[in-house]
């Protein structure tokens, strides 16, 4: 009954907002919060990422970063190639971030396992992908209208069982939101980005099939990861898999690409 419940009030919250088509083609819901935010959101969080730091001032890395994300960001609308901004960090964690309004982060410890210009793409790529096809603006849409929807669980319970009802409701209504709704979308969202990234990345013509070498190198790196169920990333090795699939799809746009004379050579 409380999943039906909380179902039916994250329902009533969420139909206020727009409903789009993503760039693979599903149901997204979106515009809690404006392009203009969204993009003002973005420049917030990467400028107190910045302050954070450390930044790097590698002049090689910082030239090879911008090489690539360029070479991927023409590859967008019109509208969207422009005032791209990046940022390495000197952070051994192999890592990186697209935001809203066009902005790049990249951790010097990516170069660990993205270890030659095709592989970075790939890295790049998929978290463009995720600005491409309005992730943020869907994570925020949705994490509003479930936060919105404990409130109803919590006044209905609270109005029939009590206060201290009410209470637990709310907090057994976040489990479900996290498990149940907030969590499988990541995992969507990062197949998706996945999709629209190796596009991206053999339209600007990296090779697509060397996502399938980077995330073998992240498999060879990386330590424990939860439960598939419980995580917001896609199991590498199905993740891998499907990587191999749409590689072997996307070598004619590759070649194409190469053929029309988009050959990076960022380093």
């Amino acid at each position: 009954m409380k999943t039906l419940v909380l179902s039916v009030a994250i329902a009533c919250v969420v139909t206020a907002c727009a409903t789009t088509t993503s760039p693979t083609g599903r149901t997204q819901m979106v515009g809690a919060v404006s392009q203009q935010e969204l993009n003002q959101l973005g420049a917030q969080a990467f400028a107190e990422a910045k302050s954070k730091g450390p930044i790097s001032n590698n002049a090689k890395q910082n030239a090879y970063v911008r090489c690539v994300v360029s070479a991927i960001t023409r590859q967008l609308p019109p509208q969207a190639q422009a005032g791209w901004e990046t940022a390495l960090f000197a952070n051994q964690e192999p890592n990186a971030f697209a935001l809203p309004g066009g902005k790049v982060g990249v951790n010097t410890g990516i170069f660990t396992v993205a270890r030659n210009q095709d592989q970075l793409a790939a890295v790049i790529a998929h978290e463009i992908g995720h600005v491409v096809s309005r992730h943020h603006d869907e994570r925020i849409t949705r994490q509003m209208g479930a936060q919105g929807a404990l409130q109803v669980l919590g006044a209905l319970a609270g109005s029939r069982y009590g206060e201290g009802a009410g209470n637990a409701a709310v907090q057994g209504g976040s489990v479900l939101a996290q498990t149940g709704f907030l969590l499988p979308g990541s995992r969507q969202q990062e197949t998706e980005a996945d999709v629209v990234g190796q596009q991206l990345m053999a339209q600007a013509g990296f090779d697509p099939r060397q996502a399938v070498n980077l995330w073998q190198n992240m498999i060879a790196a990386g330590g424990s990861r939860p439960p598939q169920w419980l995580s917001t990333h896609p199991d590498p090795q199905a993740r891998i898999a499907e990587l191999q699939q749409r590689s072997a799809q996307l070598v004619p746009a590759y070649e194409q690409a190469r053929a029309a004379g988009r050959r990076p050579n960022c380093g």
